[in-house]
């Protein structure tokens, strides 16, 4: 970080201590603004501030201090993931940096200075973070909490996301069913009419069909094609979408 920005973000620093608010702390406030000036250098997005990761880094910066050591799990604690999950995040990625200091300056510049800590900062695959800095006497306890959010859409939105690829791939007549919907929560075969073709497939995002789907639309021999959402069939904490394209004949 140039002195320039340093100079900056000391100055912000000490505005935000004439505006910090309840929710969230100056140090906190700092780390946000800092990461995001280092990812703008970088020529990455900016991450926004993501409430339910910050709750979850909150509980782990309190059990920092109350250990007096940095940690990324603790005797007893649940993993990143599965805390992160219980906060109510849904994610498809998610990473941490755990840190202490007396200064909030250093701590993240000693982040910066650590190969994997500074990948956390600057990884391009991340939308989200939330932060939380304790402090014990004149020490400070901060976590970064990172994650690449998933969006939450209801079954109906699934589908009719994945509908329009499947019309775009190729197919004229495509709605979201029943029978898809009962056949994506089956690990094979298929619910109601016979089809040509089935395809259940799990991903993060639905802006794309997986290839071997796009090439058999491609194919044609099918005369209609139907889109089903459903849960996943095993507990996980990172969150994903589950859906059925079915090709009726």
């Amino acid at each position: 970080m140039s002195w320039r920005v340093r100079t900056v973000l000391l100055w912000m620093f000490v505005m935000l201590c004439r505006v910090a608010t309840a929710q969230h702390t100056v140090a906190e406030q700092y780390l946000f603004q800092a990461i995001n000036e280092e990812r703008a250098a970088a020529g990455l997005q900016a991450v926004t501030w993501n409430p339910t990761l910050t709750h979850a880094a909150q509980d782990h910066a309190l059990r920092m201090r109350s250990a007096q050591a940095i940690s990324h799990q603790f005797q007893g604690e649940p993993g990143l993931a599965e805390r992160a999950a219980a906060s109510g995040s849904r994610f498809s990625r998610v990473a941490e940096n755990v840190a202490t200091s007396s200064s909030i300056l250093e701590m993240h510049t000693a982040l910066m200075n650590s190969p994997r800590h500074r990948d956390n900062i600057l990884d391009p695959e991340v939308n989200s973070i939330g932060i939380s800095v304790v402090v014990s006497g004149r020490q400070m306890w901060g976590v970064e909490d990172f994650a690449r959010d998933v969006q939450p859409l209801s079954y109906l939105q699934q589908e009719t996301q994945v509908a329009q690829l499947v019309s775009a791939a190729g197919a004229s007549s495509v709605a979201p069913s029943e029978a898809a919907r009962a056949t994506c929560r089956q690990s094979s075969g298929y619910a109601g009419d016979r089809p040509a073709f089935v395809m259940r497939f799990t991903s993060t995002n639905l802006n794309h069909l997986p290839p071997q789907l796009t090439s058999r639309i491609a194919q044609g021999g099918f005369s209609s094609a139907a889109v089903g959402a459903c849960d996943m069939k095993t507990k996980s904490s990172f969150a994903t979408y589950n859906i059925a394209v079915v090709l009726y004949p």
